[in-house]
């Protein structure tokens, strides 16, 4: 929040905004923590957070894992009862069922949030074998496959944005590399390449694009096997198609 934000202020409400910074801190952190590293982060006193972790938990905000505690979906699953939202996973769900079918790999939906990226929905390989990811999986947009087109195929106002957020966390070579390989990506129209997250999984991601701008990523993350009914090539062209028929599928949408 910045300070003309403060200024403009006129209401408060502590306990409120105590329960929010750790909604968000945990968030943003990646992984679970303990109400100890929760006080030195937030620069507040354990007994202080006491109280909002309790609630949180209760309400199903949070959960305790061994490790300390982390968000549960439930955020998640509020925003996407939003109309936005919901138009998009009604649209895409039904050619996302068609890509995992021809295919035979799983696939997933993606949307950016700030600085990072999220999956609000996947269909499941229809085979004995596939890789998917939970929903609400987040990572960083400038790590994910998908960041490359969220920046490289977004309008000028969004990278605007997307750069005010990421300089203060990267340093500048780190966010040359990203901003030229996104724009590769962008003039290319997809992504193929070897996931740094798990072994043997090769990306395939497309763009899904609005009015002016990239809206969402489609992503099959291909697994060679024997069960594959086509090869990573068609499995491309089945997946480019598809970004193709959500995106027409959101335009009409807009216009009904």
């Amino acid at each position: 929040m910045t300070m003309q934000d403060e200024s403009d202020r006129k209401y408060r409400a502590p306990a409120l905004e105590k329960g929010l910074d750790v909604l968000e801190l945990l968030s943003s952190h990646g992984r679970p923590m303990t109400p100890s590293q929760m006080s030195v982060e937030l620069g507040r006193s354990v007994s202080e957070l006491f109280r909002m972790i309790q609630v949180l938990e209760f309400r199903h905000y949070i959960e305790a894992t061994p490790d300390g505690y982390r968000p549960t979906n439930r955020l998640f699953s509020l925003g996407m009862t939003q109309a936005p939202v919901k138009s998009l996973t009604e649209g895409a769900l039904p050619i996302m069922r068609d890509l995992a079918r021809d295919t035979v790999q799983s696939c997933h939906l993606v949307v950016p949030t700030e600085d990072q990226i999220v999956v609000i929905a996947r269909i499941e390989s229809p085979g004995d074998l596939g890789y998917s990811v939970r929903l609400g999986y987040r990572r960083s947009i400038i790590d994910a496959s998908s960041g490359l087109l969220f920046y490289g195929c977004a309008s000028d106002r969004t990278q605007v944005a997307l750069k005010a957020r990421l300089e203060p966390l990267y340093d500048a070579d780190r966010l040359a590399r990203y901003y030229a390989d996104a724009e590769a990506a962008a003039a290319q129209g997809f992504v193929r390449r070897a996931s740094d997250f798990v072994m043997g999984v090769t990306d395939l991601v497309a763009p899904i694009m609005g009015a002016d701008s990239v809206i969402a990523t489609l992503i099959t993350p291909y697994i060679q096997h024997a069960g594959a009914a086509c090869d990573i090539d068609a499995s491309l062209e089945y997946l480019r198609a598809a970004v193709r028929a959500i995106s027409a599928e959101m335009s009409g949408m807009s216009q009904a």
